[in-house]
């Protein structure tokens, strides 16, 4: 395999989990991490403690806050920020990004007020740039410890997601191909709002029906705004759909899930986010697929009572009366 030179833009777990697993790979990494006095710390003692503790960084890997040199002679560009700060790295960095660099994208979630995808903030920013998503269940602690994990790289350019499949995949990541990005980035944006609702129902009390029923009708629901949207339905059936929304709403690393939780018993959002400590993406996502669900009048009433319930003050229990007291329908109705 040929040895790549990459950037990944972002410090936090996943981004930092990725720029191990690369420089294990055999390539030139560097991570850009935009606080010079946390990328000092980490490059000083080979840890990420805040949000990778526990695990050594080779010594091979640079970490920088001033990239800029790094990002102009990148052959890739590892997108690892929130999603809602995408466009504002990207726009600070276009000027020094190679029109022949890859741009990999590992952020779930849709931008919040004008309800794009990251291949759609890409491509207005850097419309020269192939685009590769990568998206499935691996929670970045478990892929630093090495265990075994499957994700797929999905992009409108089969040879770039042939290329990112070879550069990730390893004897523990396995990387699988797809040609369908929009399905891939709205099962990777949704999976989030599900896992809230699944935390939600944790922190109610409820019990495995309850959340099994959650993942089973959540995924109806993506996969009806993605299909609208001109995604595949069988991407749902795969790692970036089923797949990742089984991991997100069952995990304890989940830090949606996690915020779920304390939402459910009874914290206010701005407490349950200050609780977590990290970015919780669903938050935001869910106004976001709220708006889009709307504008392209699709039902999605699991969406539709979260979003009452983190910016309309709706009481969590009412939201699951409401749900549970919708009109009959058949399993398989479209609506």
């Amino acid at each position: 395999m040929m040895k790549n030179k990459i950037t990944v833009l972002g410090g936090g777990s996943w981004g930092t989990a990725i720029s191990k697993l690369l420089t294990e790979n055999k390539h030139d990494v560097t991570i850009w991490i935009r606080d010079c006095e946390q990328a000092a710390l980490i490059e000083n003692e080979r840890e990420n403690k805040k949000y990778l503790p526990g695990i050594i960084l080779p010594a091979s890997l640079t970490i920088s806050c001033n990239a800029e040199d790094s990002i102009s002679h990148s052959d890739i560009i590892v997108i690892a920020v929130p999603t809602q700060q995408v466009r504002l790295v990207l726009e600070a960095f276009k000027h020094k990004i190679d029109r022949k660099a890859i741009i990999v994208n590992l952020s779930k979630g849709l931008e919040k007020n004008t309800m794009l995808r990251v291949s759609e903030i890409c491509s207005g920013i850097l419309p020269e740039n192939k685009f590769v998503v990568l998206s499935g269940p691996s929670h970045a602690e478990e892929v630093a410890l090495k265990m075994p994990t499957t994700v797929v790289a999905a992009s409108d350019d089969e040879n770039c997601a042939k290329i990112v499949q070879d550069v990730f995949m390893n004897e523990y990541f396995r990387v699988y191909t797809n040609s369908d990005v929009i399905g891939v980035e709205i099962g990777g944006a949704l999976k989030n709002v599900i896992a809230l609702a699944a935390g939600i129902s944790d922190g109610l009390g409820f019990g495995d029906n309850t959340k099994a029923a959650l993942i089973n009708r959540g995924i109806q629901e993506i996969s009806r705004l993605a299909e609208q949207m001109g995604a595949d339905k069988l991407t749902f059936m795969g790692l970036s759909g089923i797949g990742d929304l089984i991991v997100t709403c069952t995990s304890m690393h989940s830090r949606n899930r996690r915020a779920g939780i304390l939402i459910g018993k009874g914290y206010a959002v701005d407490k349950a986010i200050k609780e977590i400590g990290m970015v919780v993406e669903g938050i935001l996502t869910t106004h976001a697929a709220h708006e889009l669900a709307e504008k392209l009048s699709v039902e999605m009433p699991i969406v539709e009572e979260l979003y009452a319930v983190l910016y309309e003050n709706q009481k969590a229990a009412l939201a699951v009366e409401k749900l549970m007291n919708r009109d009959k329908k058949d399993e398989t109705d479209k609506e």
